[in-house]
């Protein structure tokens, strides 16, 4: 069977090991990989005991099932950059089904070591890159033919909606 997690490997030697305590993620992107596989088996032990401790997981134990109770379809690793000794970066969408909705999170997850074990203490959702054109300033209230047009189209003004 191949491992869930989108590896193209074999469960057996990708997150299986991670899960049953027999080995240790050595990077981050190898602990966030066996969550994202522990929400698609509904492995919800793991997915608590690999919280860093300040996140008190144990006591969000409902919330967490909840979040394992959907259908996880895919994952998609976007940057894993090499972590530092004691901290790391992973940003990945992880697709998931829910109500009969799609659904996508996209979350670049921190990840720092505790007791020699990384852990997942929290992430942010990065903002979707916005194009320069649509984000110009305009001084006046009046807008000049030559002006860049208010739709974003990076067109003059007098060339497209003027």
């Amino acid at each position: 069977m191949l491992c869930p997690c989108c590896s193209q490997q074999p469960y057996d030697l990708c997150c299986q090991p991670i899960h049953q305590n027999t080995a240790n993620a050595q990077l981050p992107e190898q602990l966030m990989r066996a969550r994202y596989c522990a929400h698609v088996l509904n492995n919800v032990e793991f997915v608590i005991q690999t919280y860093h401790s300040s996140c008190q997981a144990a006591q969000e134990a409902e919330a967490i099932a909840q979040s394992v109770e959907s259908d996880w379809v895919q994952l998609e690793v976007l940057d894993a950059p090499t972590p530092s000794d004691s901290e790391g970066f992973v940003e990945f969408k992880a697709y998931f089904a829910e109500d009969g909705k799609h659904y996508c999170l996209h979350e670049r997850s921190r990840f720092v070591k505790e007791d020699g074990q990384w852990r997942y203490i929290d992430g942010v959702m990065p903002e979707e890159e916005i194009d320069p054109r649509l984000n110009q300033t305009i001084a006046s209230t009046k807008i000049g033919r030559n002006d860049p047009c208010l739709c974003g189209s990076g067109k003059k003004f007098k060339k497209c909606c003027g």
